[in-house]
Parts: structure tokens; sequence; C-alpha cells
């Protein structure tokens, strides 16, 4: 796994552009969440993250302190239909992130990306971290540094 972070700049404004008809969320518990295991267990098939039954994650994701709902980011389309997700844990990692095949390189990872920079700038943390796996075979890694993500220490 590669760590990559991201230093969050006080001052530095961000602003996620969400491609027409797709937006952000309030993240609706068991709902979302159901929806949500369901799209990372699809993107993750191909490599890149753990398949997990649903109970299994969500009782773990609960129960882990740094679980804070309010790092749940939930993007929809116009008809209401999830699209991508991300969560993250409140001390600054993005644990997990997917983006529905159709809508890939459309922009809604990197809204995504901009509403959690924004989301853990607002909460005063310094940086935004993540692992990856060099063998994704989504080609992660240039999109991340494409966000001015570096290599961690």
């Amino acid at each position: 796994m590669t760590r990559l972070k991201k230093s969050l700049r006080p001052k530095e404004v961000y602003i996620p552009d969400f491609p027409l008809g797709i937006g952000l969320v309030e993240f609706e518990s068991i709902r979302h969440a159901k929806l949500a295991r369901l799209l990372l267990n699809a993107v993750y098939r191909d490599g890149g993250g753990e398949i997990l039954e649903f109970e299994t994650w969500w009782k773990a994701l609960i129960a882990d302190d740094e679980y804070d709902p309010a790092l749940c980011f939930v993007a929809e389309d116009s008809d209401g239909v999830l699209v991508g997700f991300a969560h993250c844990w409140a001390t600054g990692f993005v644990k997990d992130i997917a983006v529905t095949p159709e809508c890939r390189r459309r922009g809604l990872g990197k809204a995504l990306m901009v509403s959690i920079f924004e989301a853990f700038q607002s909460r005063g943390l310094p940086a935004v971290e993540l692992k990856i796996d060099p063998k994704n075979p989504h080609g992660v890694d240039a999109f991340y540094l494409s966000l001015g993500m570096e290599l961690a220490s």
C-alpha cells in the first residue's frame, strides 16, 4: 500500500464542482450505508479494496471511535440514485471512495475529494491522507496526484 497526503492550507478555498445533475445529499444512516456497501463491493471486485458483507462492514464502521456520520459523503443523481460515496475517519483519513462506472471521468471523484478537503479544513485538520494499492486497476494514483496529494513520509 502507498500512503498519500495533501496538506490543507487554512486560507485555501475548496469548492467542489459536481457534474450536472449530481450533488451531495445528507447521509441517511442505514439506507445510504446499504447502497454504499453495494457500490464499494462492485467497485472493489476488480481490486483496490475489500469486499465485505453489509452487516460485517456496518458493525465495524459504527463501532470505530473515528466514525462520524458527517464524514460520509453521498453523491446522488437527479433521480436520487447513489452514484458516488466516500467515508472518512475523523483524523483526516479517507477510508473508502467509490464512483459508479457510468459516472467516472466526469469529475465526480474530484468533487467528492474536494468536499472532503473542505470538511477537514473546516475542522482545522492540517492534512488529508489515504492509502492506495499500487496494483489498483483504475489508475487512481494519477488521479490523487492531480489533486495535489503527495507521497506521505
